[in-house]
């Protein structure tokens, strides 16, 4: 078992060059510091967080990635192999493929942002116990991103056409939800994994503060708040399937993939208690979205007549699609707004 180990972790971290390898030391010391931090020390009681903190942490988490994207261009060229040869990635072309996977990753997030915010008004959370959910649920999107990003780093390094069929499925996620009306539906009775805890798990219906579980009666259940994160977790790891082959369409290497992707999702519980008000106002954000997918997609399936868009062209679809879907959503009231107004 030890061996099997070791080989899946040498053949995850071989494409890594000895910079992206120190870079990785590094971003992994600040996530843990944080982390302790954060839960540890600086919110230890349980409390609603205020708008205003929202926004300092908010600008703190976007400065804390450009400062990092900002590192990963003066510290190139880096070396990582690409179908099977080795290729010198320059500092500013990294940069660039690290900012364009994290404005995608952090755009894809806010659609995220609805459904959890559905979870816990379903479930009649209080506001006070958001922090502390959102923080277990971030923690869980870590470790199982990186089981994604890293594992599916190994099968396109074996299994390079897999990156074709990530471009097809990104085609069809983008006309997928360029169709959806939006109008989001929570069904936890639906959910396999929450009928199996339902099921399987000593449960208790009452509350009980922020605990995840307590002790009745001598014997150890679990208290509703789990199953709000085991509903969030799931929920995660459905927007992975589509944020996870838009990231290896965007850039092969999995140092870029992983870093900016966690640094998008630490983001997120920052950006959840800034947008939860006013996040249904952005409503051709989701079309923006699909557009990108849609592109990104076929970005990669081009490859397969060797052309190749190039990344910085990629990037200035990516923002310009992302500032005209939001500046439009403001400007252009959706026509259920309009006809309240009239009213």
């Amino acid at each position: 078992m030890s061996s099997a180990l070791n080989i899946l972790l040498f053949s995850l971290f071989e494409d890594l060059s000895t910079k992206e390898t120190i870079l990785f030391g590094i971003f992994g010391f600040f996530i843990l510091v944080f982390l302790v931090l954060d839960l540890g020390i600086l919110n230890k009681q349980a409390h609603a967080i205020s708008t205003k903190s929202a926004l300092y942490q908010s600008i703190f988490w976007v400065t804390v990635s450009t400062v990092f994207g900002g590192v990963i261009y003066f510290y190139g060229p880096y070396e990582h192999l690409e179908g099977g040869a080795k290729v010198v990635l320059q500092g500013a072309d990294a940069a660039v493929l690290y900012f364009s996977t994290y404005l995608t990753e952090y755009a894809l997030s806010v659609d995220n942002i609805f459904v959890i915010l559905l979870i816990l008004k379903y479930f009649q959370v209080k506001d006070e116990y958001y922090h502390k959910i959102l923080f277990w649920g971030i923690l869980g999107a870590i470790v199982f991103r990186a089981v994604f990003i890293f594992v599916g780093a190994l099968l396109i390094h074996q299994f390079e056409w897999l990156l074709y069929a990530f471009g097809v499925f990104l085609i069809y996620s983008g006309v997928r939800i360029y169709f959806e009306d939006g109008d989001e539906k929570i069904e936890p009775e639906k959910n396999p994994i929450m009928r199996f805890c339902r099921r399987y798990l000593p449960l208790t219906k009452q509350e009980h503060g922020a605990n995840f579980m307590v002790r009745e009666n001598g014997k150890i259940r679990f208290t509703p708040l789990f199953l709000v994160i085991v509903l969030i977790e799931t929920t995660d790891l459905l927007f992975a399937v589509d944020s996870i082959p838009a990231a290896f369409a965007i850039t092969k290497n999995p140092f870029l993939i992983y870093t900016s992707n966690i640094f998008a999702v630490l983001g997120l519980r920052a950006m959840f208690f800034l947008l939860a008000g006013i996040i249904d106002k952005f409503y051709l954000l989701q079309k923006g979205l699909s557009i990108i997918l849609f592109f990104i997609g076929a970005k990669m399936l081009l490859e397969i007549v060797d052309y190749k868009v190039d990344v910085y062209m990629s990037f200035a679809v990516i923002i310009a699609t992302l500032t005209l879907s939001i500046i439009l959503s403001v400007l252009v009231p959706r026509k259920g707004d309009q006809e309240e107004e009239g009213a």
